[in-house]
């Protein structure tokens, strides 16, 4: 028998896959079923269409199915192409140094947090006509436009890009470590092809390999977000995710049977999305192949170069803009329009809130670091089994470590809800807790995997030869060296939790509440100072976070010069 058939390492990976597919299915299996009128306990004992046809026959369905098959498309594109460019311009450069100093601050920020404080950013009443009127516009009262929440969408896209742009960008940023993509476009320059060019013909395929699944995510996430539609999408109709959410909490149980059939539609658009984004992909493939045989060096450049640099500005300056116009508002007093800031500051915000948001703070903070140490424990163990037994994982297994990414949350969740009601866990803390790590590990994962499978291998060898065992060599040598990328990917485990509202909301049955939940219930009222608090504090706690991760490491090892650059 193999020395190691016995460790427990062996069991991570198999523990890791049956806690992230095993709720998946589970979920998926409570959703189609009552989707096709079978569920027992609310009286639904056969299988029928009823559900189907009252779907169809809600008001409104064909709009709720365009506007997700649009963002989905849409907002993918629209990231994708602003990054790809981005760094196909400006990689190597000081600019492209100079900008990836924004990603961490950026990505530590909810989804959800972006979206308030784009909606206080651009809504009629918020700061950019503030800051202009009336001297440029003319207005001194709030102009009667819709801007927010437009029918057609177009806020809640471009809204929706400004977070996903950093996201894609640093999957990017770590494929380009992977490829060697300094050299390869140096080759293609010296060939006379530009910049711009020379990196899309020579790195660009070999990147997307890459980030292919990122990408699918993105598509994913955006065809199905349900806080950000809350906040900055249409309402008259809302997207599919959006009215779903309405159903499952309708008074009428009735409407969880149509809700689980909307939930079974949702996952068909993301696998429509995912079939046009495929499509889509053999035909630039097919365009890109005549495009390098032309041969064409591309040296005027310019046009692209800065405009895909003015995108990716003009999205972070957004970000940046929108959340400090909530942050003012958390401390206004009296703010009338059209004055550019509060004619006095208060506090009062934050003392009439204090109650409900120390409660919902200790309850984020908790089930964050939980959520997030768990799923520590389990990225660990499986990268160690990688290491120690020379057992990377498959791009299969990627996938299925991607699978809670995938699939559309609304399309699991209220079947998993299900599963929680039969076993009594519906509402508790330790289900909450088990809903967040579904998406909190994947993350984990990713962003621990490039510098856990980095370290030189030879430390512990040589530790080896000294007489130290495999868990001594693990404790003293390889999580020293590696603690900062470990607290660091603890840190993007906890902020994803932070962000998490379906999750929080199915699991938690309205009895755990966390910043997250109360900032998008604060979003249907006109207490800009209240969601601003909320945002304000769901933003902090991600980045005390990241602070954390990165200052223990550097006090740590304030005297340990070699430490701290490895760590």
């Amino acid at each position: 028998m193999p020395a190691h058939s016995s460790s427990p390492l062996r069991w991570f990976p198999v523990i890791t896959l049956v806690l992230l597919l095993g709720p998946v299915l589970a979920g998926l299996i409570g959703t189609v079923l009552p989707a096709f009128g079978y569920l027992p306990a609310l009286g639904g004992d056969t299988f029928n269409l009823e559900p189907w046809r009252a779907l169809l026959d809600a008001p409104g369905i064909g709009e709720s199915v365009r506007l997700s098959l649009v963002t989905g498309l849409g907002v993918t594109v629209l990231s994708f192409a602003v990054v790809i460019l981005f760094v196909a311009g400006w990689h190597g450069t000081r600019g492209f140094a100079r900008i990836q100093r924004f990603l961490s601050p950026l990505l530590s920020v909810p989804h959800v947090t972006i979206a308030f404080g784009l909606a206080f950013l651009l809504a009629p009443s918020g700061w950019i006509f503030r800051l202009t009127s009336p001297w440029l516009t003319g207005f001194d009262r709030p102009p009667d436009f819709i801007i927010v929440q437009d029918p057609d969408g177009l806020t809640f896209m471009p809204g929706l890009a400004v977070k996903e742009i950093p996201f894609l960008f640093l999957m990017t940023l770590a494929a380009i470590g992977q490829v060697d993509a300094a050299r390869t476009r140096t080759m293609a320059r010296t060939l006379g092809y530009g910049a711009t060019t020379a990196w899309l013909k020579a790195v660009f395929p070999l990147v997307y390999r890459q980030i292919r699944l990122p990408v699918f995510a993105v598509l994913a996430y955006s065809a199905s977000v349900v806080d950000v539609a809350i906040v900055l999408a249409p309402s008259t109709p809302p997207p599919l995710a959006v009215q779903l959410l309405r159903w499952f909490n309708d008074p009428e149980l009735a409407m969880r049977f149509v809700a689980s059939a909307g939930a079974v539609l949702q996952l068909g658009i993301v696998l429509t999305v995912f079939a046009a984004w495929w499509l889509g992909e053999r035909m630039v493939a097919c365009l890109g192949r005549i495009w390098i045989r032309r041969g064409s060096r591309g040296r005027r450049d310019g046009a692209v170069r800065y405009g895909a640099a003015g995108g990716l500005t003009l999205s972070f300056l957004a970000a940046f803009l929108g959340l400090a116009s909530m942050a003012i508002w958390s401390i206004s007093g009296r703010w009338r329009f059209p004055d550019a800031l509060p004619a006095r500051l208060s506090l009062d915000p934050w003392i009439t809130n204090a109650p409900r948001l120390g409660e919902a703070s200790m309850n984020t903070a908790t089930v964050g670091i939980v959520a997030a140490l768990v799923g520590l424990v389990l990225a660990v163990g499986c990268l160690e089994n990688e290491s120690r037994f020379g057992k990377p994982a498959s791009g299969r297994a990627l996938i299925l470590l991607y699978i809670p990414l995938l699939i559309p949350q609304i399309a699991f969740l209220f079947g998993s809800q299900v599963l929680l009601v039969m076993t009594g866990l519906d509402g508790a803390w330790v289900a909450v807790v088990w809903a967040h790590l579904l998406f909190v590990l994947p993350y984990v994962f990713l962003s621990l995997a490039d510098p856990y499978r980095a370290w030189d291998s030879r430390y512990a060898r040589a530790a080896r030869c000294l007489g130290a065992s495999p868990l001594r060599v693990f404790c003293r040598v390889k999580l020293p060296m590696l603690l900062r990328p470990i607290l660091v990917a603890s840190a993007v485990g906890f902020a994803v939790s932070v962000g998490l509202y379906l999750p929080s909301l199915f699991a938690g049955a309205g009895r755990v509440d966390t910043l997250t939940t109360e900032a998008v219930a604060l979003a249907s009222g006109a207490d800009r100072r209240a969601i601003g608090v909320y945002a304000l504090a769901q933003m902090t706690l991600p980045f005390l976070a990241f602070v954390l991760a990165v200052a223990v490491p550097a006090w740590l090892y304030r005297n340990r010069k070699g430490l701290r650059v490895t760590a």
